[in-house]
């Protein structure tokens, strides 16, 4: 995929740029060396690599400010970096450009119980927050598979989700404020420990923007009192399509579980050697369905899914008798991905989403591009909100295969369009979808998404080459159309 060239000029200027880095960032904060920026030439979507121009790791709030006044004002591209989880390429690095590593950001800074919310830096990984809170009984509900890894401020810049968050929302769902740095250097605060603001829903703009808009510094989030009781069903059946429609009948039930995820042979097979969780091998599909609330509540809503399943053809029923077997059931679930990689040399992990309904028509649909591509597929997913993630296996070895994969994948995101889906439900745009973009946005959406970025970083500097398939200086754009003597939108405001 091809990235933007390195600009000349700031190629020639390098090293004053180092030494302006190092003036604000003492010690072994900025790293120059080719051998130690290795580390940094790729986040989770490793098919693309890239060299930094610079790395640069502060530690404060100050800092990161004197980093994106100095890089605005002399015109220097920057490229942020949580925990380098993404797999979307959100943190590839670019040839000229400054990464800006949110590393040294780990601290948990304030925990709120009367207010039920938690203060952390950005660097703070998502089981910290839990682990942080968890003496109490609190927990905060968004569980990635990489929550063990994934960083607090890369989940608010891809929106992330997680198994748990069908109930329980979306980091969107779950974010109260952030404190953030504006490309100019300029501090500022959206939201805060209250649940709403007046005005634009700025937090909500800055909420999976890919870090095209800020950087963020501080992070409030939601913190929720564990359950009363919990306990997850392991359902399996002989087709993809049965699991399916299991899925879409629980929901039409009206049925909400804590979580409802659901896994094909290939995954199954794969999670089971590597984690022992007793998933059953001769299944096509596998769902896990937790419930909670009172205990009264979950053993009533775990009779009526026992009925769905029946109806659906399941032929394997488990229920967790205990907390050890509860999480031993999430275990294989979640260490999915990693357990895939024990079966192929490499593999490509998708991310789009469908309307439920849809579930049994697309997995039919992708066993037989699987079939055309000559590639095999394991799908993991949350199959309660339609999230998918199949996971296309492959050899980056072989000639040729890099390039199926990729084709199979962007196949597998313009059906999630077609059926009335979107190109992703988590994982976030990067470089991975930029150029489907088009698929299922019109040009006019683009446009004005592209203003959007212009209000908040006009000259292009924050992550460019990301997300927009193709890039408009701010003039071009122009102003919001004019409809009737008023704008239809009003202008963004600039900080």
């Amino acid at each position: 995929m091809k990235m933007p060239t390195p600009d000349a000029a700031v190629i020639v200027r390098r090293q004053e740029i180092v030494q302006a880095l190092r003036a604000i960032v003492p010690g072994e904060g900025v790293i120059v060396d080719e051998a130690e920026m290795r580390a940094y030439e790729s986040d989770g979507l490793t098919a693309y690599r890239q060299m930094p121009f610079i790395v640069v790791l502060p530690s404060t709030t100050e800092q990161v400010s004197a980093i994106l006044r100095y890089c605005s004002e002399n015109g220097v591209r920057v490229v942020p970096r949580g925990a380098g989880t993404s797999l979307s390429g959100g943190a590839l690095p670019l040839a000229d450009a400054v990464l800006l590593g949110l590393g040294k950001f780990n601290r948990v800074l304030e925990v709120d119980y009367a207010n039920r919310c938690a203060r952390v830096q950005p660097g703070v990984t998502n089981l910290g927050i839990t682990d942080a809170v968890a003496a109490e009984g609190f927990y905060y509900a968004p569980d990635p598979s990489s929550q063990i890894a994934c960083s607090i401020g890369g989940n608010v810049a891809e929106n992330s989700g997680g198994v748990h968050c069908l109930k329980y929302g979306l980091t969107t769902n779950n974010l109260l404020g952030v404190e953030m740095v504006l490309v100019n250097g300029d501090v500022i605060r959206l939201g805060g420990k209250h649940l709403d603001s007046e005005g634009y829903d700025l937090l909500g703009v800055m909420t999976g923007s890919e870090g095209l808009l800020g950087v963020v510094t501080e992070v409030t989030v939601r913190i929720l009192k564990r359950p009363a009781t919990q306990r997850a069903l392991l359902l399996g059946f002989p087709t993809s399509e049965d699991g399916g429609e299991c899925v879409a009948r629980i929901i039409g039930a009206g049925i909400i579980p804590g979580g409802l995820e659901m896994m094909d042979r290939p995954a199954i097979h794969a999670a089971e050697a590597f984690v022992r969780a007793g998933y059953p091998l001769d299944v096509e599909s596998l769902l896990i369905c937790e419930l909670d609330g009172p205990e009264a509540e979950v053993d009533h809503l775990i009779a009526e899914v026992e009925t769905i399943a029946r109806s659906c053809g399941a032929v394997s029923i488990r229920v967790s008798e205990s907390e050890e077997e509860r999480l031993s059931f999430w275990a294989g679930r979640k260490a999915a991905f990693p357990a895939v990689g024990r079966i192929s040399p490499d593999y490509y992990c998708m991310d789009g989403t469908i309307p439920r309904k849809q579930l049994p028509h697309v997995l039919r649909r992708m066993a037989e591009l699987s079939g055309k591509y000559g590639l095999r597929v394991a799908n993991v997913f949350h199959a309660g909100d339609g999230n998918l993630h199949p996971l296309i296996l492959y050899d980056a070895n072989q000639p040729g295969e890099l390039e199926a994969a990729e084709a199979f994948g962007a196949d597998i995101l313009r059906l999630c369009v077609e059926v009335g889906g979107v190109l992703t439900g988590e994982h976030g745009v990067g470089v991975e979808k930029r150029d489907l973009m088009e698929v299922q946005f019109e040009k006019a959406d683009l446009d004005q998404q592209q203003r959007l970025k212009c209000a908040f970083d006009p000259e292009g500097l924050l992550n460019p080459g990301k997300v927009f398939p193709t890039l408009h200086r701010c003039a071009e754009l122009g102003r919001m159309h004019v409809h009737k003597g008023r704008t239809a939108f009003p202008d963004i405001p600039r900080f």
